[in-house]
């Protein structure tokens, strides 16, 4: 049986794009995160971060931060599309992901077959989250909200109307967190859902056993992960530990790599 391809995916030859929310205090969360995309992808994919300097720079982000902004693209995450150049679909992912699955099957489950993917602005999980802790991460003020998290992975259609007219740099630099983590622009109908286990919220979601449709496709440490010593040993920890060592040992190989022909060219000359 011939599977055919997502009508999310970009003509042939163009990889498709991810952009990771991006904060330098999480810079080790965001390279595992992308060496995880990259590593299950049977499809040719583009991952950038999202630098909130580079934008202020550009000139496409000037707001001021919030109080209750826990990381550097609390905002800027919704100028994917923008950033897109408002064509084709993307993905914005936070950076605290560790993707255990092909990001060809999201793509797929976005838009099951015979489905209107034109129709969709957006597609999330819809999460009904409550956190009970006051704080996160490295002690960031934890906030409450309707559709709270639904945000934190989306499948942006970026040349749908009305998302090319509402995600502006003007607009995300002067909207409201609940307009636009709210998706308030867009009508409920034009968002799409994909199964939790896309956006398994650690500490949240649970693994039944007897049901593989439960086990997770790619993990949020939502509340915080190893990287800050509060969450060293949070649930899955070993499995985003086990990936920051590879992709540790991968650096190390390729710099004695580098060092190794550095000495031949000095012996060669």
């Amino acid at each position: 049986m011939t599977v055919s391809p997502s009508p999310l995916l970009p003509p042939a030859g163009e990889p498709f794009r991810v952009f990771v929310g991006y904060d330098p205090r999480e810079h080790e969360a965001y390279e595992v995160c992308r060496r995880s995309l990259l590593r299950h992808a049977s499809v040719p994919l583009d991952v950038r971060p999202i630098r909130q300097p580079d934008l202020r720079a550009a000139g496409l982000y000037w707001r001021a931060r919030g109080p209750t902004e826990s990381t550097e693209f609390s905002f800027t995450r919704f100028l994917t599309p923008y950033l897109a150049g408002y064509r084709g679909w993307a993905l914005f992912v936070d950076c605290d992901f560790l993707y255990l699955a092909d990001l060809a099957d999201l793509l797929a489950a976005a838009v099951p077959t015979g489905a209107d993917a034109d129709r969709l602005a957006v597609v999330c999980v819809k999460h009904e989250y409550k956190p009970a802790e006051a704080t996160k991460m490295d002690g960031a003020i934890q906030t409450v909200y309707p559709r709270k998290n639904w945000s934190s992975m989306v499948l942006y259609n970026c040349g749908h109307p009305k998302n090319v007219a509402a995600l502006t740099p003007d607009a995300v630099s002067t909207q409201t967190g609940a307009f636009l983590h709210r998706f308030a622009w867009l009508d409920d109908d034009e968002i799409g859902e994909v199964p939790f286990v896309w956006n398994f919220l650690v500490g949240h979601n649970r693994v039944d056993p007897d049901d593989p449709a439960t086990r997770p496709k790619a993990i949020h440490y939502t509340c915080g992960g190893p990287w800050f010593e509060r969450y060293r040993d949070c649930e899955f920890a070993d499995l985003w530990i086990k990936e920051a060592e590879e992709l540790k040992a991968e650096k190390e190989k390729l710099r004695l790599k580098g060092d190794a022909e550095e000495e031949d060219n000095k012996e060669g000359n």
